[in-house]
């Protein structure tokens, strides 16, 4: 056993053996800062695992058979996609290494979904400007973020005051893909209408201050550091959601950033009234950024620094 093995080891978390076993999960999975979405993905798969089997034997009594059977017949009974297959792979991975203390994944050899290699869907400049011009209102500033500077739904969703540099016509993507951090510009047609939303969202904010509300949620480490930053502006959710609400966590009374369905769903009628046929999704917007960059002669290196995480 190496060092680092041995040092893994004596710093392992190890959950509260009286709580029930999802309440385990969900113990290691805050411990370790996992996002909240994935918590919730992780233990949806763990209950089905276990559900699977019949809910009569815990976890710690199956191993590779019973993982084996499940996995498998998510690909040839649920005829998953392979991601799908290994989104519950890396679950139940989880549930044995960090919480059962019983690593387990060397051992698996799951009949695999089928992976399918396929191009993606790139609109024209003029599709995406028919599109655009079907849509309105901050979804429309959204898909023009998409477009205009290559992100993907989740970090145009996230995106905090802060990483909006206006003067420099600079966005920081903060723990992208991979956990990693990057920049991109974003065009100066939009920098004025960017503007006028800030203020907006400003005026929403003074208005949550003034009612005794105004934060936001911060990571952990970050929350515990600066107590009072979830109150301050530059932290606030450039696209905040309309309505306060409870985090599911701390139970403290918030404003999130808005829904990402709610974009989805605009983008999808925009494209249908566009009358365009490909199949559009927000990520569509993205691989139009890198192919129209290409097309109108930027270097590719300059098109993977602005699209790929700082290594």
């Amino acid at each position: 056993m190496t060092i680092l093995n041995i040092m893994e080891k004596r710093s392992k978390f190890k959950p509260d053996p009286k709580l029930k076993l999802m309440d385990q999960v969900r113990e290691v999975l805050r411990y370790h800062h996992y996002a909240y979405r994935t918590e919730q993905t992780y233990c949806d798969w763990i209950v089905r695992y276990i559900k699977f089997h019949g809910s009569q034997i815990h976890p710690s009594q199956m191993g590779k058979i019973q993982i084996d059977a499940f996995l498998s017949n998510l690909a040839t009974q649920g005829r998953v996609s392979a991601s799908t297959q290994k989104q519950a792979l890396n679950a139940i991975i989880f549930l044995y290494r960090q919480v059962l203390d019983q690593p387990i994944e060397d051992q698996l050899e799951p009949v695999k979904a089928r992976r399918h290699a396929r191009p993606p869907t790139v609109m024209t400049q003029s599709e995406v400007q028919r599109v655009m011009a079907q849509m309105g209102g901050t979804h429309l500033l959204m898909a023009k973020i998409l477009y205009g500077c290559g992100l993907r739904l989740m970090e145009c969703v996230r995106l905090r005051v802060q990483d909006l540099d206006l003067d420099r016509k600079i966005l920081y993507i903060r723990d992208a893909k991979g956990g990693k951090d990057r920049t991109t510009v974003f065009p100066e047609s939009i920098q004025a209408e960017l503007r006028r939303h800030l203020e907006k969202v400003k005026r929403l904010h003074d208005e949550d201050i003034a009612k005794g509300f105004g934060e936001v949620y911060l990571p952990t480490a970050l929350a515990k550091k600066y107590p009072s930053a979830s109150k301050e502006f530059r932290w606030q959710y450039v696209f905040p959601s309309k309505n306060l609400s409870k985090d599911p966590r701390s139970e403290v009374i918030r404003r999130h950033h808005v829904l990402e369905s709610g974009l989805q769903k605009a983008v999808k009628v925009a494209v249908d009234k566009a009358g365009i046929t490909k199949r559009v999704s927000c990520h569509t917007f993205r691989h139009s950024f890198a192919t129209h960059l290409l097309e109108n002669g930027v270097n590719i290196r300059v098109v993977q620094e602005l699209m790929c995480p700082i290594l």
